[in-house]
């Protein structure tokens, strides 16, 4: 079987003892979820048996081709300003964003940006902070995938490296390595036999239940929140940086919408009037964000991914900030159904000859004609034609329904 996970950092407590031991206790969210990949054989037609009556239905599933992963590297050299003489590196924080792939023959390509925002201190005491996006590309080999497949990338940081640069001054040296896994599907129609009989012979089968997926889609939507709050300590001076992670709290789907209700963990990192040093204060902002599709169904698997596009924080001089933050939340979304497959069809025994002509039959609550016709040895044509039935889909409670006797001929047994 194979692994999907997903681990959040919930949290973080640092505690320093006896003055030169730190001790780190995180809290941890793993979500798991477990697949298997199974090659099944779909019986699609009976043959040797020229009056067998078969229930058939048309699905359209999604059918994984392949998957696999690879890995890169990002290499840059962050300039900082010629004015600033490094001392140290404070903090450094990696995100990946702008994800984009592309699949041609045989090939997954994945294309990012990787965004790193360093904190650093200058030999002059002065606290600064750098932007900088270092582009990411890789491939994933994966067999008989075309452009037409649809494609799932993940992307993981796996390490990481950030050292003043030696041979540049002013700068900073970034390396990142970082693996793609690409798991790819193809859309196939399948015409499915889900039961069938035989009304001159008795026919056995097996049947076993399969899971499966379907409707597979992704869906992208903006959401912009635009909030005031107060912080009066934060008045006059300037703000370092702002840590914002976006928290799903609740999440409810119904037909055509899922609506979420979450919170932004805001960590204003901003200097500190008293000291020469920094200081931090955690706010929580709660949203609440609806995404309308007609592809959106109540019993769906969706899988929520949220992004940060832009954020922007403006500090008035009462100590107000007016907080601008585009989130954008992607939405993969599936179905899992469950398909009875029959397979090993054979004849028991050969069916007696039915004693009557006809039978007169009334309806009951959740009949079909094909579980009349399949009880009594009959078709559903046959019923049909007799009754004058205008919608074989079409039977209510209590109706009358003159059951035929079907007239066959003994037929040969299935090789």
């Amino acid at each position: 079987m194979s692994l999907d996970e997903n681990v959040t950092i919930k949290s973080i407590e640092c505690k320093i003892l006896n003055g030169r031991k730190i001790n780190v206790k995180a809290t941890l969210q793993l979500e798991m979820s477990v697949y298997s990949n199974e090659n099944v054989d779909i019986i699609r037609q009976i043959n040797n048996i020229k009056d067998v009556q078969v229930l058939e239905s048309n699905l359209n599933v999604n059918s994984l081709v392949g998957e696999g992963c690879s890995k890169t590297n990002a290499k840059d050299t962050i300039v900082i300003e010629n004015i600033d003489n490094l001392a140290e590196i404070l903090k450094v924080d990696i995100s990946i964003v702008n994800k984009d792939i592309k699949i041609s023959y045989n090939k997954v390509l994945g294309k990012a940006d990787i965004l790193v925002k360093m904190m650093y201190l200058t030999e002059d005491n002065r606290i600064k902070v750098v932007e900088n996006k270092i582009p990411v590309m890789g491939f994933v080999d994966i067999e008989n995938i075309d452009e037409s497949n649809i494609c799932d990338m993940k992307y993981k940081l796996k390490n990481m490296l950030v050292k003043p640069n030696s041979i540049e001054e002013h700068s900073v040296y970034v390396e990142i390595e970082v693996e793609l896994y690409a798991r790819v599907y193809e859309n196939k129609d399948i015409n499915l036999i889900e039961d069938l009989y035989s009304p001159s012979e008795c026919l056995g089968f097996n049947q076993r239940c399969v899971n499966t997926m379907s409707n597979k889609c992704e869906i992208k939507n903006m959401c912009n929140i635009r909030e005031k709050i107060m912080m009066p300590e934060i008045q006059g001076n300037e703000i370092y940086d702002v840590e914002t992670k976006p928290v799903i709290l609740s999440k409810n789907v119904t037909k055509g919408r899922v609506m979420y209700e979450g919170e932004l963990e805001l960590n204003f990192i901003f200097a500190s009037s008293n000291t020469m040093g920094i200081q931090v204060k955690q706010m929580r902002l709660p949203f609440n964000f609806n995404v309308d599709s007609v592809e959106i169904s109540q019993n769906m698997s969706i899988e929520t991914e949220l992004e940060i596009v832009n954020q922007d924080f403006i500090v008035s001089q009462d100590g107000q900030i007016e907080t601008k933050i585009d989130l954008e939340f992607k939405l993969n979304m599936s179905n899992t159904i469950k398909i009875n497959i029959i397979d090993e069809v054979n004849i028991d025994e050969t069916r007696d000859r039915q004693i009557y002509s006809m039978v007169i039959y009334f309806v009951k609550p959740g009949d079909t004609l094909w579980a009349i016709a399949k009880r009594f040895r009959s078709t559903v044509q046959d019923i049909v034609r007799v009754n004058n039935i205008e919608d074989a889909n079409k039977i209510y409670p209590g109706q009358q329904l003159f059951i035929p006797k079907y007239t066959y001929t003994r037929q040969e047994e299935i090789a």
